[in-house]
């Protein structure tokens, strides 16, 4: 049997897509592999179905109610494996995704991006790859400027929570912060296979294409540059 896989969820008011969701995680999972969601205080059915699913690899954690990037924060600490795979609550795996994953970490990587299909709310694809359409692909100071670490599509040693967390409160997103602090600390590998089916529709948390002001731009990329150095210098200093 491989080493133990933990998935970290994050959910808020997800009752429309989240039990195809965790059933096509759980599809992946071997019976050591543990799904640890961190639900953010959902107002709608969420709990309710995921407790619906009785699964004893499913670990319900209460979030901290301050967002997204500390809800996901919340669920990796509480992951107990030894590679960790982030999930939104409303796509959808395609079989295979944990195996051909954990092939490259026994290749020494940190870090693993895999391409997925983009799909509407109806599940038919609207973008082919988005590895292509947005230029996914490893590089510090690439994705400093535009980050292409896309949390759905990332996995990584565990070995980096000490590093990644916590996660600062004046950065823009999670998952840029763990890719970019992971490729400093060892590789990164963007893979072509198309692992999951990403939903977008109206109640998405980010938008594939958003651009901030210049001035909020550069605060962010300010702050994302100066946090790493400060991590990383912490943890060389200890």
């Amino acid at each position: 049997m491989r080493e133990k896989i933990s998935v970290a969820l994050a959910s808020y008011n997800g009752e429309k897509y989240i039990k195809e969701q965790v059933e096509s995680i759980l599809a992946n999972l071997q019976e050591g592999d543990e799904l640890v969601i961190s639900d953010d205080g959902s107002r709608d059915r969420t709990l309710e179905i995921i407790g619906s699913l009785s699964d004893p690899r499913i670990k319900v954690v209460k979030g901290p109610g301050r967002g997204i990037k500390k809800n996901f924060e919340n669920a990796i600490a509480n992951c107990g494996g030894k590679y960790i795979f982030l999930s939104d609550q409303d796509d959808i795996w395609e079989k295979g995704k944990v195996d051909t994953c954990i092939r490259y970490f026994a290749e020494g990587v940190n870090v693993v991006v895999h391409d997925c299909r983009v799909v509407d709310d109806e599940g038919n694809t609207v973008i082919p790859s988005f590895k292509e359409f947005r230029g996914l692909g490893p590089g510090v100071i690439k994705n400093i400027w535009k980050n292409t670490y896309i949390g759905c599509c990332m996995a990584f040693r565990a070995d980096l929570k000490d590093t990644v967390i916590p996660v600062p409160n004046n950065i823009e997103m999670h998952d840029q912060w763990i890719g970019i602090l992971g490729e400093l600390k060892g590789k990164s590998i963007f893979i072509d296979d198309k692992l999951i089916r990403y939903r977008r529709h109206g109640d998405n948390a980010s938008e594939i294409a958003h651009h901030h002001p210049v001035m909020v731009m550069i605060r962010n990329r300010w702050n994302l540059v100066w946090n790493v150095l400060k991590r990383l210098s912490f943890k060389v200093a200890s």
